[in-house]
Order: structure tokens, then C-alpha cells, then sequence
């Protein structure tokens, strides 16, 4: 099971509303600096976060990483990055004087009580397909068993408050500019189209010199027995995150020895990465398969040009596996119900095409012909190709660079008003 859910989340924003409120007084009396910048992230010092940082810090800016635990920071230290704590007193610090907070979740990517005033750069953490936010009934789900109604409309107007202090909230496209304009309740002039800083990476340099260097990532990540330092053909299983709830349909005994023969007859390898909150793809286990969760490797992103087929059902991870080349095949036995609970942007198969699987013997099937045969697995790529250039305005491996402007528009801007 997952250990986070939207109830149980707005049950703490609930608890929590005084501690807003006194880090509210705070920050009226605190005065921000001029020249430092604060980052976090959920899944640790990855992502976009990483990049903005980089580049910020080598143009001069003062930077700082708050982190949630000590392996974050030891792997602050690791890269050269200052840190501290952001749960201490000295993040609530750090936060409250920040003249830029750069966030990829949310507020709790840093200290949350000490966060307003700043100039707030959300840079999210993939396109979204599911709708997410203001969108998603889910965002403001009760936790409380009676009064939902009064609960939700509560949470949805604190949510809707807090999303509001977003400075820069950058985006992939004009067709994903919408979408995010619409989920985080944003005017456009707050959502510019720039590229994401966590997809850089898949554009520059070569696509040989991509993929060299993430096979020798997955072979140090996963052992030379792997067999991935040489030309094994490597599948990625990333489910979505269910709000807590696990895979909806595990493989059976049957359906999982049928999986260990196609991965031995293919001289392929599984990795099973599930949602950092979630709990998908437990069920799957056997001698050629190996878990790939966050707590192996923060950011898959990089590693995307080493892999050889990504099988989701409702992830974002499916329009990056698009820019970076990857084939993409969904599996999505719980169709449906998904769609009544959370819903798409669009219609799914606008993304997952007309044939995605509903059970593993389907998606087995289109698996083998995807490892097997060149003509299904040309056809797979021209069509992430065609999904790509509809959500991807930029290729060029400058979108951080895009990003750092923007934010150093807004802070010569609000500097001069102040």
C-alpha cells in the first residue's frame, strides 16, 4: 500500500491551518534577501530542480537545497550542493529569506509555513495525461465522513489560495500551457511556454551519446550480471500512482510465467519502477526482473535513451519516453473506472492510441512483437514521435535556460516595483 493519499493529505492541511498562520506573521516581519535561492524536490536532489540549481549556480546566483532526510543530504554533499534541513529551524530560515523558492510537487518541497512572499517557481514534474489540481475531484477529497460537500469547498478555496502565490509555472507546449492554466487556477502570463528543465537532458548531445551514457548508469545501478551493460534489451513497467490504493491487476501465476518466458526467450530485462507514493507492480518478481523504484534511482529521466520499451497505463512518464525515443506501450485494465474517478485531458487514446491492452495476455503479446519484430517497433516510434511534437514545443536542450530568464525577468521586475 501506498503511504500517501489525497484524504489523508488534506487531513494534515486541515490540522496544519495555525502553523500557516503563523508562518504567515513571519514572513511579514522577515525581509527576503536579494540573491538566494532555495530549492526542494519530493524525490530528492533530482529532476528539474537539479538543472534550474545548476544553471542558476553557475551563473552566479546563491543557492541552497532543502532536504527531507539525511540521504538527501548526503547527496547534496555529494554534488557540491549546499543544504540543510527544511523540516529545522535554519530551513524555516533559509525559506522565509529566499528571494526565489523552486518547487516540483509542492509547498512541502520546502518549508511550506515560511514559503509566502517569495517569488514561487513551480516547475511540476512531468506533462500531465490524468487531470491533476483543480481538475481532479480527488485534489480536494474530504477526510472527514460527514459535511463532504462543506470540506471539499474548503480545501478547493485553500487550494486554489495556495496555488495562487505560483510566480512561474513553466511549460512544455501551448497545448500543456492549457492544462496547467486550468489545474493550478493560473492566469497565462504565469504559465510560460518554455520547455521543462527535467527534459533537457534527452535532447542534448547525440542520441548515441545518450544512450551510451545511460546503459553504463543502468549497468552501474544494476550490476554487471545484469547483462544491461551489454545489448540486452531492457523494459520499463511504471504504473501510475492510484491515490494509495495498489495495481489494480497483478499478473496470476499463469500470466507471470508466461512474462518470465518471453523475458528469457528475448534476453530481456524487466525493471519495475513504481510511483514514489505508490505501491504497482509488487506482484512482479522472477530472475530477470528487478525493482527500479526511487529508492534505487531519484530521477529516470536520464535513463530513458537505455531502455528499449516503457509499458504504463495513465503515467506522464509516457510523453517523455516520446521525446526521448522510446516506444510506449499501455496497459490499462482498469479503463473505466479510472476515467469516472480521475479523468484525462483529452481522451486516452489520444495518447495510448486504439489498442491499449486491458490484461497481460494482451500486453505480452504486443510486448514480444515490440521486442521481436523491427517493423512493430518502427511503427511504436513514429507514433511517440507524433505525440512528442504535439506536447513538446522545444528540442533543443535549452528549456532551463528559458526557465532561469523568465524568473530573472520577474525578480528585476519585483525588485524595481518594491
Amino acid at each position: 500500500m501506498a503511504s500517501f493519499s489525497f484524504g489523508a493529505g488534506n487531513a494534515g492541511k486541515i490540522l496544519r491551518i495555525p502553523l500557516y498562520a503563523l508562518g504567515r506573521a513571519a514572513t511579514l516581519v522577515i525581509p527576503r534577501t536579494s540573491d538566494v535561492w532555495v530549492f526542494g524536490s519530493a524525490v530528492g536532489v533530482a529532476d528539474g530542480g537539479l538543472a534550474l540549481q545548476r544553471f542558476a549556480a553557475d551563473r552566479g546566483e546563491r543557492t541552497l537545497w532543502l532536504t527531507g532526510s539525511a540521504d538527501e543530504g548526503a547527496e547534496a554533499r555529494r554534488l557540491g550542493i549546499h543544504s540543510v534541513a527544511k523540516q529545522s529551524l535554519r530551513g524555516f530560515w533559509a525559506t522565509a529569506r529566499a528571494r526565489v523558492i523552486v518547487i516540483s510537487h509542492g509547498f512541502g518541497d520546502v518549508n511550506r509555513y515560511a514559503a509566502t512572499g517569495g517569488v514561487i517557481v513551480q516547475l511540476w514534474h512531468g506533462i500531465p495525461l490524468k487531470r491533476i489540481g483543480l481538475d481532479a475531484a480527488v485534489t480536494t477529497a474530504s477526510p472527514l465522513p460527514i459535511a463532504r460537500g462543506a470540506a471539499a469547498r474548503v480545501l478547493g478555496a485553500l487550494y486554489r489560495r495556495t496555488q495562487h502565490r505560483i510566480r512561474v509555472l513553466p511549460a512544455a507546449s501551448e497545448l500543456v500551457r492549457g492544462r496547467l492554466e486550468s489545474a493550478f487556477g493560473l492566469d497565462t502570463r504565469r504559465v510560460p511556454v518554455t520547455g521543462e528543465p527535467r527534459t533537457d537532458t534527452l535532447s542534448q548531445g547525440t542520441a548515441a551519446e545518450r544512450r551510451l551514457a545511460a546503459r553504463a548508469r543502468l549497468g552501474a545501478l544494476l550490476g554487471d550480471a545484469s547483462g544491461v551493460g551489454g545489448d540486452a534489451p531492457v523494459v520499463l513497467y511504471a504504473p501510475t500512482w492510484r491515490d494509495g490504493a495498489p495495481d489494480p491487476a497483478p499478473p496470476n501465476g499463469v500470466e507471470l510465467a508466461g512474462l518470465q518466458t518471453l523475458l528469457a526467450q528475448t534476453g530481456a530485462l524487466l525493471l519495475v519502477r513504481s510511483h514514489h507514493l505508490g505501491g504497482g507492480g509488487g506482484a512482479l518478481e522472477g530472475p530477470r526482473v528487478h525493482g527500479f523504484g526511487s529508492e534505487v534511482v531519484a530521477d529516470i529521466t536520464p535513463l530513458l535513451p537505455g531502455i528499449d520499451a516503457l509499458v504504463t497505463d495513465y503515467s506522464s512518464l509516457a510523453f517523455d519516453a516520446a521525446l526521448a525515443g522510446v516506444p510506449t506501450l499501455f496497459h490499462a485494465p482498469d479503463l473505466a473506472a479510472y476515467e469516472r474517478s480521475r479523468g484525462f485531458y483529452g481522451t486516452y487514446a489520444d495518447v495510448a492510441g486504439d489498442d491499449a491492452a486491458s490484461d497481460w495476455a494482451t500486453i505480452l503479446a504486443q510486448l514480444r512483437a515490440l521486442l521481436t519484430d523491427p517493423s512493430v517497433r518502427a511503427e511504436r516510434v513514429r507514433r511517440g514521435d507524433a505525440l512528442s511534437a504535439r506536447v513538446h514545443a522545444f528540442r533543443d536542450g535549452r528549456n532551463t535556460e528559458r526557465v532561469y530568464r523568465a524568473i530573472r525577468q520577474l525578480v528585476t521586475f519585483t525588485e524595481r516595483v518594491s
